[in-house]
Formats: C-alpha cells, sequence, structure tokens
C-alpha cells in the first residue's frame, strides 16, 4: 500500500507543477482550478503515506485497538480539504463569471491533456477496491482529479469551436461539485466512526432480538455496536443468564459469537450476569447518575 502511494505521490508532484505552470500562461480557470485539486492529492497522498506507516504499529499500552485510526484521521482531513478547494473553485468562478478573461488554448489542452493522462496512471496504480477508508480518500482525490481533467478539456474545445468563454469557469463549477461530492462522503464516512456511531447496515435492536431468541439467554441490554477502524466492527453487551458456573456459560457465549461473526462482527465482548439489571435498558444510559 505504502509503495502504491509514493508512486501515486510521485506523478502528483509532475501533474501539479505542470497544471500550475500552464494554468497561468494560459489564464484558465479550470486549469487552476484542476491544479488546486492536484494540489490537495499531494496533500493527501502524503499524510496517507504517513498514517499507513503508523497505523500498521501494533497495539500497545497507549493504543489498546491499535493505531488504525490514525488513516481515519487521515481520511478525514484529506475530506476536508477537498470541500475546502471546492468552496474556493466557487468562489473564483463567480468572479469569472461577471468577467470572463480570454483563456490561452494553445496551453490549456495540451497541459490537461497531459494532466489526464497521469491522472489515469495514478488511478490504476492505486487500484478501486479499498477496504481501508485512508486509501480510499487519496483514490478519491484522484478519481476527482481525473473527471476534473476531462472538463477541462472538454471546456477548452468548446471555447476552440465556439469562442464562448464562459465555458471555462463553467468547467470550474462543475469540476467543484464533484470534488465537493467526494470530499462530503469521506468526511461523513471517517466522522461516523470517530463518533463511534452504529456503523451503517447494523441494527441494534434486530441484533439484541436474535441474541434474546437464543437457549439460555433471558436477556440482552447494554448493547453497543461501534467501529475501532473502518471496516473493523465491534459488539459488546450483558447478557442475561440463569444462575450457573462459568464453564456452562461457553456453549451460550460460542453461539452468540457465530452469530455475530456471521454479521461480519469481528470483536465481541460479553458480560454474563444472573440478575437483571437495575436499569434493564437495551442500550447504556451513561448520564442517568445520581446527583
Amino acid at each position: 500500500m505504502e509503495k502504491r502511494l509514493f508512486f501515486t505521490f510521485l506523478v502528483t508532484i509532475v501533474i501539479l507543477f505542470a497544471e500550475v505552470t500552464g494554468g497561468i500562461l494560459s489564464n484558465s480557470l479550470a486549469l487552476l482550478s484542476d491544479a488546486g485539486h492536484v494540489f490537495t492529492d499531494a496533500m493527501a497522498i502524503g499524510l496517507s503515506m504517513l498514517a499507513a506507516r503508523v497505523g500498521r504499529r501494533p497495539s500497545d499500552g497507549k493504543a489498546t485497538f491499535g493505531y488504525q485510526r490514525f488513516g481515519l484521521l487521515a481520511a478525514l482531513v484529506n475530506g476536508l480539504s477537498l470541500i475546502g478547494i471546492a468552496a474556493f473553485i466557487f468562489i473564483e468562478s463567480y468572479a469569472r463569471f461577471l468577467h470572463p478573461p480570454a483563456v490561452g488554448l494553445n496551453v490549456m489542452l495540451p497541459v490537461a491533456v497531459g494532466g489526464l493522462v497521469g491522472n489515469i496512471v495514478m488511478v490504476l496504480i492505486l487500484g478501486h477496491n479499498h477496504e481501508n477508508l485512508n486509501m480510499k480518500s487519496a483514490w478519491l482525490h484522484v478519481l476527482g482529479d481525473t473527471l476534473s481533467s476531462i472538463g477541462v478539456i472538454i471546456a477548452g474545445v468548446v471555447v476552440f469551436l465556439t469562442g464562448w468563454q464562459y465555458a471555462d469557469p463553467v468547467a470550474g463549477v462543475i469540476i467543484g461539485i464533484i470534488i465537493i461530492w467526494g470530499g462530503i462522503r469521506v468526511s461523513r464516512e471517517a466522522l461516523s466512526i470517530f463518533l463511534e456511531m452504529t456503523p451503517q447496515g447494523f441494527d441494534p435492536e434486530a441484533i439484541a432480538g436474535k441474541i434474546s431468541a437464543l437457549p439460555g439467554v433471558l436477556g440482552i441490554h447494554d448493547v453497543h455496536i461501534w467501529s475501532p477502524a473502518h471496516n473493523n466492527v465491534a459488539f459488546s453487551a450483558h447478557v442475561w443468564v440463569h444462575d450457573q458456573r462459568l464453564s456452562e456459560l461457553e456453549g451460550i457465549r460460542k453461539r452468540i459469537e457465530e452469530m455475530l461473526g456471521d454479521l461480519e462482527i469481528n470483536h465481541t465482548m460479553l458480560q454474563f450476569e444472573c440478575a437483571e439489571c437495575a436499569t434493564n435498558g437495551l442500550y447504556c444510559r451513561a448520564n442517568d447518575k445520581p446527583d
């Protein structure tokens, strides 16, 4: 993963230099907008490389769940950077709608085509199937920039064929929309994990109902489902059973863990109780404490 990110980073730096130079010489907002996105690509990929290296560290006393959330932090920063660059593009596009400048197509189009080729190379290096949200955020940066390059080329062709200078800021707006969509998507997913929200696709009440229906289980409460990291789901609960020896609970524990394993919950913490809890709610109420 780190090697793929490193080679992608090198290609990004080359594209960035070419597009900034070409955008200034041609006075093209679409090309400069794409260069701005490439700049965030470089930062995102560099941050992803750092996070990937830190995330490989094993669990220890300082991080008992491991260091995987450094990758989530990188994904969140990358997502927010996409939103920020999109906002800048919208502002600059508005100014150019009011006063559209002339665009130097002889510089804009060759640079845009070269950028598209470089972006396609980066997409192929990173691949598209990502179990890691950190890699996914870097890939979305590159994919968004590939689509942006296509938009720049289309804008250049329209200006060349029709002379309609508004095609350049229109392309800038479209690029901004593509960028902000990816940024919101990644940021929302990373933030959901940081806030320990229930992972998408998991219904706590339905899972609790299945556990309660198992033989030997009288009830379940204080249910928690969260993700320590992307695609890593954890589950904890208090399980009410008949008064019995610990060795006799082994069958119940295995049945619960097998059921949760079928749901792709790979980290389970169960606390067995032989008396009904005073606050026997399905979910923990940590704030319900006496004054």
